[in-house]
Parts: C-alpha cells; sequence; structure tokens
C-alpha cells in the first residue's frame, strides 16, 4: 500500500476543516503594505494641513491689527512713530501798553549777551536834519542854554508824564514827584563822546547814559573807545512834531526806546507802538 504522506497534497486540497483556504492569486504581506501607506498618507496629510492653519493664523493677527485704528500698534504699524508738532508760540513780555495791542518784544538774553561779542558797526551815521531841532524841543528854558553843554530832561511822547530817570544803574521812565526825582531826571546834554554832531547825557553824579547788554544804564567813562561809542545817540526826525529819536552810533537802525518803563536800544520797527515809544522831547532840566 503506498505511503500517502510521501505525496505532496493536491493544490485542490482542503487542509483547513472551515473550508478557509489561503489567497494565492496576489503575494503575502501585500495587504499590510497597503495598511502602512495609507496610514503614512494620512499622517503627511494632517502634518502639511496643520502647518498650514499655524502660519496662517498669525498673518490674520497681524493684518487684523493694521486694520484695527484701536490696536496698539496703531494703523502704521508697531515700526512707526507718529510726531506730533504743536505750534511753540512764545510769551510776549508785557508791556505798559494793552498786551493785545502791543507788537515788539526786547531782544532775547541770548542777543543781548552778544552785544559787545561782535565788532561794532564803524558806520557814520547821518548828522541831525537841522540844528534847529534841539532848540523846538527844549520848552521855554531853552534859549538859556547852549547846543553843545545845556541842562535837559527827556519827556516821553505817548507818556508825557514820564520822564527818563536814573534809577540804581538804569534808567527808567517814571513820573517826577519830588525835588530828588527832579534831580534824577535831569541831564547835562553835550555833544556826543564819539561823534561831535550827536549828543551824550551826563548825570549830576558824573555819569554817562550809555546802552550794555542793550539797556540804558548810568556808568562812568572808563576811557574807552567802546564806551564812547555806546554813550553816543544821534538825533533823528521824528514822526512827532517837536520830538526826535535817538540812534546808537555803533548800531545804526537801533533807537532808543521805552519797553515796560525801561529804556532800551531795540532795532527799529516799522509800527505806530514803536514809533511812538521811541520819540521823546528834550525839554528845560526840571531840577
Amino acid at each position: 500500500m503506498p505511503d500517502s504522506t510521501s505525496r505532496p497534497p493536491s493544490p485542490h486540497h482542503t487542509p483547513w476543516e472551515n473550508g478557509w483556504h489561503p489567497d494565492s492569486t496576489r503575494p503575502p504581506g501585500t495587504r499590510r503594505l497597503w495598511l502602512a501607506g495609507a496610514l503614512a498618507l494620512t499622517t503627511i496629510v494632517v502634518c502639511v494641513t496643520a502647518i498650514a492653519v499655524t502660519d496662517k493664523h498669525p498673518d490674520d493677527t497681524s493684518r487684523t491689527k493694521r486694520a484695527d485704528p484701536t490696536s496698539p500698534d496703531g494703523a502704521g504699524g508697531p515700526g512707526l512713530l507718529s510726531f506730533a508738532s504743536p505750534s511753540k508760540k512764545g510769551t510776549p513780555t508785557p508791556d505798559e501798553h494793552a498786551p493785545a495791542s502791543a507788537t515788539t518784544s526786547g531782544p532775547s538774553a541770548s542777543t543781548a549777551a552778544s552785544e559787545h561779542s561782535a565788532a561794532p558797526s564803524t558806520k557814520t551815521p547821518a548828522p541831525p536834519k537841522s540844528t534847529s531841532t534841539q532848540g523846538s524841543s527844549t520848552g521855554s528854558s531853552g534859549s538859556s542854554g547852549s547846543s553843545s553843554t545845556a541842562r535837559r530832561s527827556v519827556r516821553s511822547v505817548n507818556y508825557p508824564d514820564r520822564y527818563w530817570q536814573v534809577s540804581g544803574d538804569f534808567v527808567k521812565l517814571n513820573p517826577v514827584t519830588s525835588a530828588a526825582a527832579r534831580g534824577a531826571a535831569t541831564f547835562t546834554l553835550v555833544k556826543g563822546l564819539a561823534n561831535s554832531s550827536c549828543y551824550s547825557f551826563t548825570t549830576s553824579a558824573g555819569t554817562y547814559l550809555r546802552h550794555r547788554d542793550f539797556i540804558l544804564r548810568a556808568e562812568r567813562d572808563d576811557g574807552s573807545p567802546l564806551f564812547k561809542q555806546d554813550a553816543t545817540f544821534c538825533p533823528r526826525t521824528s514822526s512827532y512834531s517837536g520830538a526826535v529819536m535817538l540812534e546808537s552810533v555803533n548800531y545804526p537802525g537801533r533807537y532808543l526806546r521805552h519797553q515796560n518803563f525801561q529804556l532800551k536800544l531795540d532795532r527799529y520797527q516799522n509800527s505806530a507802538q514803536y514809533r511812538s515809544d521811541s520819540a521823546f522831547r528834550l525839554v528845560g532840566g526840571l531840577d
């Protein structure tokens, strides 16, 4: 009897009792490869989607901030700064006149401090328009004095009750209310120290009126050429009858005028206020 175990099983032979037999139409392990491939592809898709969503979110946030004017970064983005440029209007120096109508102000501190830092102008001012200017403004006592030396007081045109008056080291525009005030408001008018066609003013104490830092003050002559120029003022025709304007000999174009009742040297300004502030009448001495 032949041995059946020595023969290979028939291809149609069913080795399992339940009737299942291996699928011989595809290679072994193909199902696992498909499952692994599908899983890998799903993983890639999920990662790419997550990256795209993550990149899109900050970009949307940035666009929202730029579009939103209430965002802390503002409409211009975080890299831009906005500078406001308010108009800076300096407070005008108060004058004895109404503040609303005042059109002039004194020279700045830096300008005043540098008055003598530059070489003074050597331009020779024009002589007075006529020699009758002084005689026409000296008042009732004008005929008793000479043109080279005479006792004079200087009265304001727009404040006729006020006169030049030495107050401390400065010259102020004050009312004359006492004998001492009359003495402080009386000067000796002499030929200009730097120009004989112009004027210099001396006080009873032997000092001269001179400008320094563009402020009129009383100081003793130190003999310097600068002092002589600072103490010399040339009369110019005023728009007010019987009055003169006094121009600095070493700063042509600057005239003595009062501001805050302080006598100072100020650049000419084409205004009614300036012309009235710089117009004075030389009258007979009050003492």
